[in-house]
């Protein structure tokens, strides 16, 4: 089986190639590319592979760009940084994608899937039009207000006055930048899908971070880095190696 990889950040690359090799050393990778323009002059000469590992964030753009110049029909298994990033959308056509830091499980997931499909008749072309449909549609339904108790009333809360969203004494609740706390009733993960990934940014399991609230990072002990908000906080947030990858890609979006 041959496989190629498009991904711009090299220790992903590297991090992925080795985890094809422990999960399913048939898989050979012929190639890593990491722009747009390196991935479309690929394809245009060399025979299409048994399967593509695509990142969808690449420094020179999406990589749903690569499409429109070439056409793969292969089977393709996107990987994204993003949990808020239209995931449902990837379930709903069929095509499998991978969340970053991508694990062997969630790999050999893939993998297995991608073996079963050889038996039954698949478009990818046709997939992956409806797929970026499906997530150009999905990009107009985030949540621009929350609907939130104050004293005895409901109030709208509109997602620009969020700086930041956490998990304090098992309740969900949002700060604003005028330092107002509002509660909601929805879990971190239900909110990441609802919120803009332009805007938002999971940092942790404990908070959802504002891009507007982000003043800088501050590098930290083993890799790992501190964020700095324009907002006052209860605690510092310490994101992991792993994550420092995500918020730079995030930061430049």
């Amino acid at each position: 089986m041959k496989a190629v990889i498009i991904e711009d950040e090299i220790f992903a690359s590297q991090a992925l190639q080795n985890l094809i090799r422990e999960t399913d050393d048939s898989i050979e990778v012929l190639s890593v590319l990491q722009t747009i323009d390196d991935s479309v002059e690929w394809f245009r000469s060399h025979p299409v592979p048994d399967l593509v590992f695509m990142d969808i964030h690449l420094a020179d753009g999406s990589s749903f760009a690569i499409f429109d110049e070439v056409k793969i029909t292969c089977p393709v298994i996107f990987t994204t940084a993003y949990v808020e990033y239209a995931l449902k959308a990837f379930e709903v056509n069929s095509i499998d994608y991978l969340l970053k830091p991508i694990n062997q499980k969630d790999l050999e997931r893939a993998v297995n899937k991608y073996k079963h499909i050889l038996s039954t008749p698949y478009n990818s072309a046709e997939l992956i039009n409806k797929l970026i449909a499906s997530i150009k549609k999905g990009e107009m339904a985030y949540k621009s207000y929350f609907l939130v108790p104050e004293k005895d009333k409901i109030v709208p809360l509109s997602t620009a006055d969020i700086a930041y969203i956490c998990i304090d004494a098992k309740m969900v609740k949002a700060v604003t930048y005028a330092n107002r706390t509002y509660y909601l009733d929805q879990s971190l993960d239900e909110l990441g899908v609802q919120l803009n990934p332009a805007e938002f940014f999971r940092a942790s399991r404990q908070y959802i971070i504002a891009r507007k609230a982000l003043k800088d990072l501050t590098l930290w002990f083993g890799g790992k880095m501190a964020l700095n908000l324009t907002v006052a906080m209860p605690e510092r947030i310490i994101i992991s190696k792993a994550k420092v990858v995500e918020i730079k890609q995030w930061m430049t979006m």
